[in-house]
C-alpha cells in the first residue's frame, strides 16, 4: 500500500501555526521598505534567474516555507516597481496602503462577489462604491455598475448593452435569434479610439471594415462637425482621454447629436473620467452624463489595486438583458446580485479594495490626486522643454509625448531610459512619428521624482548621442 500524505492535517498545521503568514508579512513588509530605492525595471540577471522557477511539476507536497523564500528571493527583484514613484510607462496607478491592507483582509475573506448570498458584504461595498461613483461622476441616478478586471472588459460589457438594446428598438431579439440577417447598425467612433474598443466591438460581430471613422484634430479629439448623420440605430463610442495625448472629445457637441438622433453613446473613460473629480479638471468632461454607458478602471487615475475595471450603464435593464444569467441553482434575491452585472459568474470581491480607495481618499483627496498627477505632467514638460527635448501634445491631464527630434535617436534615448532604473516609460507613434510617453499616475510621484527623472533623460540622451558617435566613427 503506498502512503499518501495527510493533506488535511499538513494544511491545517500551515494554518494552525501561522509562521508562514507571519514569513509573508516579512517579505511585503521588506518590498515596501525598499521599493522606492530599487531599480524600476529589473535587470537582466535579474530575469535570468527566474530561471530558477523552471522545473517539472514535484510529486510530492512542498515546503511552503521554502517556496515562499524562494518566491521572494527571486519573483521580488523580478516585478516593476509600478507602485513606486517614477514608475510612467503605460497609464498603470499605483496604490494606497489602506487599499493594500484591505485587499490582504479580503484576500483572506476570499469571497465570491457573484451573487448576495455568497458574499453579503461584497454585494453591499458594490452597492455602496455605485451610489459614490455615480454620485462623484455626476451621473444619471438610474445608473448601475458593474465591477470587472478593467476596462477592457468594461467596454465590452458596456458595447453589449448598447448593440442589444439597439436591435431590440428595432424588433431584433440577439438572445434568440442571434446576429445573422439582424438589422445593420452603424457604429461612429474616432480614428484614434483605443484598441481595446476595437477588440471589443470584433468581439461583438461588428465587421471592422464597417465601422465608421471620425477625423481626430491634432490633440486626437474627435471632430464633432465631421460626425455622419445619426439615428435610433446607431452606437457612437467617444473618449475621455487620448492614450497618447490625453485630450477629451467634446462630448457636449457628439452627445447632443446623439440624443437627438435617439443614438447610443459610450464613453470610454479608463483613465480620463476621473477628471469629474477635481473642479480644475471637470471642463474635460463636461457632458458626459449625457451618455448612456461608460467604462473606467479605478486601478489606473484612482491608484486602487490591480485589477478593478468599472462599466456604468444608465438602463440597468439594457446592461442586465446583455449580461444575464440563468440557471435553475442561481439564487437571485432581493439584494444587490452582482452576476447580473458582469460577465462572470464567479469573481473575487474587488469592491472590497475600491471600497477602502474611495472612503481613504474622499472627495477631496480625490481632487488633490488628480491635480497632483496633472500637476507633474505639466512639471515634466516644462522641464524637458528646458533640456531641449520636444513636447508634442498640449497637456490635457496626465500624459506627456516626448521626441528628441528624429526616431532614431527618441527610440535609442528610450532604450536608455528603460534600461537605466532610475524611471520607467513606454514607447509609442504620434502622428507618424516615434515619441516616448509618459503617463504619471502615482499619487507617490513628488515633484523631485520628476526632477530626477528629467536628469535620466538627459542622462540617457548622452549616453545614447555617444554611442551614435562611436559607431558613425568605425
Amino acid at each position: 500500500m503506498t502512503d499518501k500524505p495527510d493533506i488535511h492535517r499538513i494544511i491545517r498545521s500551515h494554518l494552525t501555526a501561522k509562521a508562514l503568514f507571519d514569513q509573508a508579512r516579512s517579505h511585503a513588509f521588506e518590498y515596501m521598505d525598499t521599493l522606492h530605492d530599487r531599480p524600476v525595471y529589473p535587470s537582466p540577471e535579474t530575469l535570468e534567474n527566474l530561471s530558477v522557477f523552471d522545473e517539472p511539476l514535484p510529486d510530492a507536497m512542498g515546503d511552503p516555507e521554502k517556496f515562499l523564500a524562494l518566491l521572494h528571493e527571486y519573483g521580488s527583484p523580478a516585478t516593476v516597481a509600478q507602485t513606486g514613484n517614477r514608475y510612467f510607462g503605460f497609464v498603470n496607478g499605483g496604490v494606497t496602503p489602506a487599499a493594500v491592507a484591505a485587499k490582504w483582509l479580503a484576500d483572506v475573506w476570499d469571497q465570491n462577489a457573484g451573487l448576495f448570498v455568497m458574499s453579503p458584504i461584497a454585494a453591499r461595498l458594490e452597492a455602496v462604491c455605485e451610489r459614490w461613483l455615480v454620485d462623484l461622476f455626476e451621473l444619471p441616478e438610474t445608473t448601475r455598475a458593474g465591477f470587472v478586471s478593467g476596462t477592457s472588459s468594461a467596454t465590452l460589457c458596456g458595447l453589449a448593452a448598447a448593440r442589444n438594446f439597439l436591435l431590440a428598438r428595432a424588433g431584433w431579439d440577439v438572445h434568440q435569434k442571434g446576429l445573422n440577417k439582424a438589422p445593420e447598425l452603424k457604429v461612429v467612433l474616432g480614428e484614434e479610439a483605443h484598441s481595446t474598443v476595437f477588440k471589443a466591438l470584433s468581439l461583438l460581430g461588428f465587421g471592422l471594415d464597417n465601422l465608421i471613422r471620425v477625423k481626430t484634430d491634432g490633440q486626437g479629439r474627435m471632430k464633432a462637425s465631421d460626425l455622419p448623420n445619426l439615428d435610433a440605430a446607431t452606437l457612437v463610442i467617444a473618449q475621455a482621454g487620448n492614450v497618447n495625448t490625453g485630450a477629451f472629445d467634446p462630448f457636449h457637441e457628439i452627445c447632443g447629436k446623439a440624443q437627438k438622433a435617439r443614438a447610443w453613446v459610450h464613453i470610454d473613460g479608463a483613465f480620463g473620467l476621473w477628471a469629474q473629480g477635481s473642479e480644475n479638471t471637470k471642463h474635460l468632461t463636461g457632458g458626459i452624463e449625457k451618455a448612456d454607458s461608460w467604462s473606467v478602471d479605478a486601478h489606473k487615475t484612482l491608484n486602487a489595486p490591480y485589477d478593478c475595471g468599472i462599466v456604468l450603464c444608465r438602463d440597468e435593464s439594457a446592461l442586465v438583458s446583455a449580461l444575464q444569467n440563468t440557471g435553475a441553482y442561481i439564487q437571485y434575491g432581493q439584494h444587490r446580485d452582482s452576476m447580473l452585472y458582469t460577465p462572470e459568474m464567479s469573481r473575487r470581491a474587488r469592491s472590497v479594495e475600491l471600497w477602502a480607495t474611495l472612503k481613504c481618499f474622499g472627495r477631496k483627496g480625490i481632487e488633490n490626486l488628480v491635480d497632483g498627477l496633472c500637476n507633474n505632467a505639466r512639471l515634466f514638460a516644462q522641464e524637458l522643454e528646458k533640456q531641449e527635448f520636444h513636447i508634442l501634445n498640449d497637456i490635457h491631464f496626465n500624459q506627456v509625448l516626448v521626441s528628441c527630434g528624429d526616431d532614431a535617436l527618441t527610440q535609442a534615448v528610450l532604450a536608455e531610459i528603460q534600461s537605466g532604473g532610475v524611471c520607467w516609460c513606454g514607447g509609442s507613434v504620434w502622428k507618424g512619428r516615434s515619441v516616448i510617453r509618459i503617463s504619471v499616475c502615482s499619487w507617490a510621484t513628488s515633484a523631485q521624482d520628476v526632477h530626477m527623472s528629467v536628469k535620466a533623460f538627459v542622462d540617457a540622451r548622452t549616453r545614447a548621442l555617444s554611442k551614435q558617435t562611436k559607431k558613425e566613427s568605425k
